[in-house]
C-alpha cells in the first residue's frame, strides 16, 4: 500500500509513522507537513520516502495536496492547529478549510480511502458516566472553538461520504506520549507554568468539580489508525484506554499531597480573565469541553482487533515525565524545550 499522512510531524503523526514502519504491507509513505524535517532525519521520520511541505490552510493547498496524493491508496489526515488560540480565523483556516482542501485533493487524486482525525471533542455534551458509542451526536459544544471546528469537520466528512468517498473518522480521547511533553507544555500550559514542578511532589492539585478524563497513548492510537487504513474500514471509531482518570488518579501521578476541588463557575471566570489578559494560552472553552465530554464506548474499534496496551494512567505518567524533562523529538512541533531540531520549510522532495 501507498499511504500519505498529513500532520505527520506532530503528536499523533510521529506515532503513526512509527507504526507504519512495522508494516510490511506498506510500500511507500508520503509525509505532508507545514514544516518538514531536515534532509537527514532520525526515526520515525526516516519511514517517509517522500516529503511534501504544505500548509493545508494555504490558498494553493488543494493543488499541492492533489499532486502529493497522486497514486496513493489511502490518506490519513492528522493536520490540526490548537494555537494561536486568540486568532479564530487562523484556527478555522487550518482546521476546517484545511480539511476541506484535503478532501477535495483526495477527490481529484482519485484516492479511494481517507482516514481523518476527529475527537471526543466533536461530540455533544453528556454529563454522566454512561459510555457513548459512535451514534452519539457529533454536533460539538458551542463555547469551545476546538469542538465547533471538529463538528464542522464532521459535516465535511458527511458530505464526502454522500459523494461516494470511503471515509473513516477517528474520535479519540486525550492523546499522550513522553515525546509530546514539551509540545503539551507550550500548547496548553504556556510559559508561566513551571513545567519541572509537574514531576512532583505537589503540595496541592486544584481540580474542577466533576471532571473526569479518558486518554490513550499515542502509540495505541496510531495502531488504530493503521488498522483502519490497512483494513479499509469506514465510519466512526471511538478510541480510548479502558480506565477513566479521576482527581485521585491524577494526584497520584503528580504525587500531589491533596486535591483541592474547585467550583466550576468561578474557575471558568478566572480562566476567561487570564486568557483575555494573555496570561493563559487556552480559554474556558477547553474547560467546558472537558467537563461535557462523554465517556467513549470503544466496542467498534475492538472489532478490528485493536486493544490498548497502556492504561490512561500510564499514558498520563508518560507525558508528565516528558513535561518535567521538556522531552521532544526531531520535528518543529515536537521540539524539546531549549532545543529546536526541526528544519526550515524546505521539502526534501518537492511536490
Amino acid at each position: 500500500m501507498k499511504i500519505a499522512v498529513t500532520g505527520c510531524t506532530g503528536n499523533v503523526g510521529t506515532a503513526v509513522l512509527r507504526r507504519l514502519a512495522t508494516q510490511g504491507t506498506v510500500g511507500e509513505v508520503v509525509g505532508v507537513a507545514r514544516r518538514v524535517p531536515r534532509a537527514r532525519v532520525p526515526a520515525p521520520y526516516d519511514t517517509v520516502r517522500r516529503w511534501v511541505a504544505c500548509d493545508v490552510g494555504a490558498p494553493d493547498a488543494e493543488d499541492r495536496l492533489a499532486r502529493a496524493f497522486d497514486g496513493m491508496d489511502a490518506v490519513v489526515h492528522l493536520a490540526w492547529a490548537i494555537q494561536p488560540s486568540h486568532d479564530r480565523d487562523a484556527l478555522r483556516s487550518t482546521n476546517v478549510a484545511g480539511t476541506e482542501a484535503v478532501l477535495r485533493a483526495v477527490d481529484r487524486a482519485g484516492v479511494p480511502h481517507v482516514v481523518v482525525a476527529s475527537s471526543v471533542g466533536a461530540y455533544a455534551a453528556a454529563h454522566d458516566d454512561v459510555p457513548r458509542a459512535e451514534h452519539w451526536p457529533a454536533t460539538g459544544l458551542a463555547s469551545s472553538s476546538y469542538s465547533t471546528d471538529k463538528a464542522a469537520v464532521e459535516e465535511l466528512l458527511d458530505a464526502a461520504v454522500a459523494r461516494g468517498l470511503a471515509v473513516a473518522r477517528v474520535r479519540s480521547a486525550l492523546v499522550f506520549q513522553r515525546d509530546a511533553g514539551a509540545e503539551v507544555g507550550r500548547l496548553f500550559l504556556g510559559p508561566l507554568v513551571p513545567k519541572r514542578a509537574l514531576g512532583g511532589p505537589l503540595p496541592v492539585l486544584p481540580w474542577p468539580a466533576g471532571l473526569r478524563l479518558q486518554a490513550v497513548h499515542a502509540d495505541d492510537l496510531a495502531d488504530a489508525y493503521v488498522r483502519i487504513a490497512l483494513q479499509r474500514a469506514e465510519g466512526a471509531f471511538n478510541v480510548a484506554a479502558d480506565d477513566v482518570l479521576h482527581a485521585r488518579d491524577v494526584a497520584e501521578v503528580l504525587r500531589a499531597r491533596r486535591v483541592l476541588e474547585l467550583p466550576v463557575t468561578p474557575l471558568r471566570t478566572a480562566l476567561l480573565a487570564a486568557w483575555e489578559a494573555r496570561l493563559a494560552v487556552v480559554g474556558p472553552g477547553w474547560l467546558d469541553m472537558a467537563l461535557g465530554a462523554p465517556l467513549l464506548d470503544t466496542t467498534r474499534v475492538r472489532e478490528l482487533g485493536w486493544r490498548a496496551t497502556r492504561t490512561a494512567r500510564q499514558s498520563l505518567a508518560d507525558v508528565v515525565d516528558g513535561l518535567a524533562e521538556g522531552a521532544g523529538t526531531g520535528s518543529r512541533p515536537l521540539h524539546p524545550r531549549r532545543r529546536v531540531l526541526g528544519g526550515p520549510v524546505t521539502p526534501v522532495v518537492a511536490p
